[in-house]
């Protein structure tokens, strides 16, 4: 896709002269979009653009879109719907609000979302927003913006850093992304089309963007891509280096305590991903690795190139090398061709495993996707009730791994006040909110606490 000007937009009123030019960007989907939310705002700031959190004040108003969840296009037009009409009564002001669209449902709509809304400034796709402030500028100067081409230069480098006070602001922990794109053309999946393929930032990169989030006072980073553990980027030495052996080189820095990586393919958990599990006390004792279904014959039809006991075996070896290691995963019910005989397989790896988190889906179609073309697609009604099922057995296995934690004593990482005062809210070696005394320890700090009781979702402790 090429980067192209859409017909003409209105001439643009300015801000008025002192006054500072204000960016809402709303977020929809994963992680690895609030880190590009996050790296949005960092160019916008080099331009003279403050983050906002209320959208009647911004002068300039981002979607960051996802295109997994169904119907998603169809939610992001409703949501310009809206704002259309905010920037319509602004127009009678003399006042000008401009809306871009970024992100995977950019890239997949391109032109149509202009063409749809026609109130839309500009569309700039997830590989391309380091181009924000041209893109901006061509916009003042008239024009309306399509921007979704897959940028041969890296993006990377040409974004603006983020002042230490930015970031500070932000908390102690933080997203990092060091992979995109994916290769894997799983059946279902549209990001292969929406993030292009397999790319690898390179070591000095990373290390330099974790560093200076530890120099901010962030404790705990998350490394994230579309396919993380598929990262192999060039390492200091000039060599190839894997997964692993870059949480190694992390972890080596001062002040960074914890790492983590999302999101995982089992085909790409290599030996020195597993060692560093074993041997890296600073990476967190938490694996997302999904699997989407229990059948061989349907993880065949999503292209996933594993078997349901390369998977199982796969989780026997990462246990083996950590022994409290939680899992979570992902499951999609109702695949084509799915039938009864399919999900129980699924239902019997979920026993098999016993996942302290599981992420649970329908399928629904994505246009473009081979899944989509497939014959012998499921009833909703029965869709429902397998999701049903599904969700009460992982519901079950995180309540039970919920409720063995109590008496239990554990690392905590402080990160905010908590909502009652007098409390502070830590962060498990496995993503629990744990419930403190205000006075345990200060927002930064990593202490031992022991589990008193459980709620839903989170842990309530005392100072060990």
């Amino acid at each position: 896709m090429e980067s192209h000007d859409i017909g003409t937009a209105p001439e643009h009123q300015p801000v008025p002269a002192g006054a500072a030019k204000k960016v809402f960007v709303k977020t929809y989907g994963c992680q690895m979009n609030v880190y590009d939310s996050q790296r949005m705002t960092d160019a916008l700031a080099a331009e003279g653009y403050v983050a906002t959190d209320a959208v009647e004040d911004a002068d300039l108003v981002l979607l960051n879109t996802c295109h997994i969840r169904e119907k998603a296009a169809e939610k992001v037009y409703s949501e310009l719907g809206r704002i259309r009409d905010m920037k319509a009564e602004r127009a009678e002001t003399g006042r000008e609000l401009l809306i871009g669209v970024a992100g995977c449902v950019a890239q997949a709509e391109g032109a149509e979302i202009i063409r749809r809304a026609p109130a839309v400034d500009l569309v700039i796709g997830p590989q391309t927003y380091h181009r924000l402030p041209d893109v901006l500028a061509r916009v003042r100067g008239g024009q309306k913006i399509v921007e979704t081409d897959y940028a041969i230069e890296d993006k990377f480098e040409h974004l603006p850093q983020p002042k230490r006070a930015e970031v500070a602001k932000r908390g102690v922990t933080a997203f990092l992304t060091v992979q995109e794109g994916c290769d894997k053309f799983c059946t279902f999946c549209v990001v292969p089309y929406t993030r292009g393929s397999e790319v690898s930032r390179p070591v000095a990169q990373i290390v330099a963007e974790a560093e200076r989030l530890a120099e901010a006072g962030v404790r705990e980073v998350t490394l994230l891509g579309q396919n993380v553990n598929a990262w192999h980027g060039e390492g200091e030495n000039g060599g190839e280096w894997g997964l692993g052996r870059l949480l190694l080189r992390l972890a080596k820095i001062p002040g960074l305590a914890r790492l983590r990586y999302t999101t995982s393919h089992p085909r790409d958990m290599d030996d020195e991903l597993i060692a560093a599990h074993r041997d890296l006390p600073a990476l967190m004792p938490y694996l997302h690795l999904p699997v989407q279904s229990g059948s061989d014959r349907i993880l065949k039809a999503m292209n996933r190139r594993h078997t349901a006991r390369d998977y199982l075996t796969l989780i026997d070896r990462i246990r083996a090398a950590r022994g409290d290691i939680a899992m979570s995963g992902d499951f999609i019910v109702g695949f084509p061709g799915e039938t009864d005989a399919d999900f129980e397989a699924t239902l019997k790896l979920v026993r098999n495993v016993s996942y302290a988190s599981a992420f649970t889906f329908k399928y629904s179609p994505r246009p473009g996707t081979p899944g989509a073309e497939m014959d012998g697609h499921v009833s909703e009604a029965v869709k429902d009730e397998r999701l049903q099922r599904l969700q009460a057995l992982v519901n079950e296995q995180q309540q039970g791994f919920i409720a063995g934690m109590v008496g239990r004593t554990i690392s905590t990482l402080i990160e905010k006040p908590g909502r009652r005062p007098g409390q502070k809210v830590g962060r498990s070696p496995w993503l629990q909110p744990v419930i403190v005394d205000d006075k345990a320890g200060g927002i930064g700090d990593i202490i031992d606490v022991r589990i008193t009781k459980t709620g839903p979702n989170s842990l309530f402790a005392e100072l060990a």
